[in-house]
């Protein structure tokens, strides 16, 4: 998906990936297959570029300091990128210039976690500092009892952080995007839909959420952004509470899962202004084509043969959008999304419900 937009504002991309069929191997022309962990393989994919960025936050820091001290642009660098790695140091920075936030505690073990829960009441939430995603690395801890499930297999950099637990009225992503020159613009702010922490749908904008508030929340992505100096896309994740506020729940920073919407539904996409702001060209405009915008994920189901079932999807809607990852379909893996869009909300979400559904093999 970053492919197509370079493509079209004529910028070669190089590929670093993990394998040769991997999905943005199908369609990069420019592919080394590589570690990117390895400080070699990092080195010499990087010597041959102008301009280095990411489509997942795991890259070590301590390979693109020494990018950068080469003389390579690392957009986001990775002062910016540690806060989308390491959840501990994120809620230090956030709470540090006043962004809303759970409650929270680095625990150094079991002990300390009990007393975390026992201070502010149970159940609490225990995460990973690093390596979760997809729900990995989280829990949902309703007693001192089930204290030592984190600490179990946890790596030796790896900390627990604990945290309150919010019951949440729903969960909203503000996606905005921040030029090295200090250009900076927001996108609507989506509400999301998790299940079992992976994200299946979301509806931009954000259905009965008053201006004014998204306003606000666009506005603290954007602080975030500035404060931490990011470049390129960043995806805000927030927890709305039951009387409207919110809490940042993660941080992302490369084109993220609930701005897949934008591919169809804004003006400019997310993975196209990532690209602009990462080689520094003007901004473009992120706003909806259409009232409403509804993005849906294709689980891997029963269908094996996805473009096969593209078929009756296309000609029960004429309107819709299809992404297909050129995945081997597995259950439960992201392997394409759907995109629908109109100006009743109810409607559109029925069609992205029904066509992601069929291509997943359930009852429709």
């Amino acid at each position: 998906m970053m492919d197509e937009a370079a493509t079209g504002l004529g910028l070669h991309l190089k590929l670093l990936a993990e394998g040769p069929t991997v999905s943005a191997a199908q369609v990069v022309h420019d592919v080394t297959v590589g570690d990117y962990t390895d400080p070699d393989t990092v080195k010499a994919f990087a010597a041959g570029c102008d301009v280095i960025t990411f489509d997942h936050e795991h890259v070590p820091t301590d390979l693109l300091h020494e990018l950068e001290e080469a003389g390579i642009a690392v957009r986001p660098g990775p002062e910016a990128l540690v806060h989308a790695q390491d959840k501990a140091v994120m809620r230090d920075r956030l709470s540090g210039f006043g962004a809303p936030c759970p409650t929270y505690r680095v625990v150094a073990d079991p002990a300390a976690l009990i007393a975390f829960g026992d201070e502010i009441g149970w159940p609490v939430i225990a995460k990973t500092s690093r390596g979760g995603y997809d729900g990995k690395g989280v829990w949902k801890l309703d007693s001192a009892a089930e204290a030592g499930q984190p600490f179990e297999n946890l790596k030796p950099d790896v900390q627990v952080v604990a945290e309150e637990f919010i019951d949440f009225r729903r969960e909203l992503s503000a996606l905005v995007v921040r030029s090295p020159s200090g250009q900076a613009v927001a996108y609507p702010v989506s509400e999301s839909i998790q299940r079992n922490g992976v994200c299946v749908e979301t509806t931009t904008p954000a259905p009965d959420l008053d201006d004014d508030r998204a306003v606000e929340i666009q506005q603290l992505a954007l602080n975030i952004a500035h404060e931490l100096g990011t470049v390129g896309i960043l995806a805000v994740e927030l927890m709305e509470r039951a009387d409207g506020s919110v809490a940042v729940n993660e941080l992302a920073m490369r084109p993220h899962n609930t701005g897949h919407w934008s591919i169809d539904g804004a003006h400019t996409s997310q993975f196209e202004n990532h690209l602009r702001a990462v080689v520094d060209l003007p901004l473009g405009d992120p706003g909806a084509r259409e009232p409403v915008t509804v993005m849906a994920n294709v689980l891997g189901g029963t269908v094996t043969d996805l473009p096969s079932a593209l078929l009756h999807c296309f000609a029960r809607d004429r309107r819709l959008r299809v992404q297909l990852y050129g995945k081997d379909v597995r259950p439960g893996r992201k392997v394409g999304h759907v995109t629908t869009y109109g100006s009743d909300v109810d409607e559109v979400r029925k069609r992205a419900r029904h066509a992601a559904g069929y291509l997943m093999g359930e009852d429709v």
